[in-house]
């Protein structure tokens, strides 16, 4: 364990069962994925492997986010707050955070202003958030990477490596213009997501994740000035 990881968990102030939470946050998106709990032993696995790891008080062990499902969450930056009592934990995450498949654990919305009593359902597995669909077909890509299944186009483009892949983004790139050009706003949207899926195929192809792109665009976004 290295200095810096010494410095922080000296500083941590533990409750009374020495556990201290830990909100988990979107590096890219800054949405609230989770709240979870972690002992010392937590802390210290989780700034060691670059990898969060919590402390399940309903079973009474450690237990490493996405281990079995593949949901990992790449840590990025670790902050503190004020009272050394709560960790604040930007990630970048490999798949949903929450159990029931939806990207976050907070997708029930209880109050929108004072005139919402009302509990409004949003961001659920049947009703996903934008950034969410497109983080389930890069699983879908990645799984379809992994398995080459028989008579999948995916496949089929991974089997014929980089330059059919970069073949088929100069097309549905040329045919997007055409689609922009004739102001057709059905036909821009179909080449569009076209254009977009073969993105994401060179994407895992080149071991790109997704985040990286969204933590650069939202560089972009916070310069001065704007993009």
């Amino acid at each position: 364990m290295d200095v810096n990881t010494q410095e922080l968990i000296s500083r941590l102030k533990f409750d009374k069962d020495g556990l201290i939470p830990a909100v988990v946050q979107h590096a890219a998106t800054r949405r609230v994925l989770m709240v979870a709990y972690m002992n010392r032993e937590a802390v210290e696995l989780s700034l060691h492997h670059g990898e969060t790891h919590f402390w399940s008080r309903s079973c009474q062990t450690l237990w490493h986010k996405g281990e079995s499902s593949g949901n990992r969450q790449k840590i990025v930056r670790v902050e503190l707050d004020c009272d050394s009592d709560t960790l604040l934990m930007f990630v970048n995450p490999m798949g949903p955070a929450c159990h029931t498949g939806a990207p976050s654990c907070f997708f029930t919305e209880l109050v929108s202003g004072r005139d919402a009593p009302s509990v409004v359902q949003e961001d659920t597995p049947d009703k996903p958030s934008h950034f969410s669909t497109l983080e389930r077909l890069v699983e879908v890509i990645k799984s379809r990477k992994a398995e080459m299944p028989e008579g999948s186009y995916t496949s089929y483009l991974f089997s014929k490596g980089i330059d059919k892949i970069l073949k088929k983004i100069g097309e549905e790139s040329a045919e997007t213009i055409i689609a922009a050009k004739n102001h057709s706003r059905a036909e821009l949207t179909l080449e569009s997501a076209d254009l977009l899926y073969h993105l994401l195929v060179l994407f895992v192809n080149e071991g790109l994740e997704i985040e990286e792109v969204f933590k650069e665009l939202e560089k972009r976004a916070l310069q001065r000035g704007g993009p």
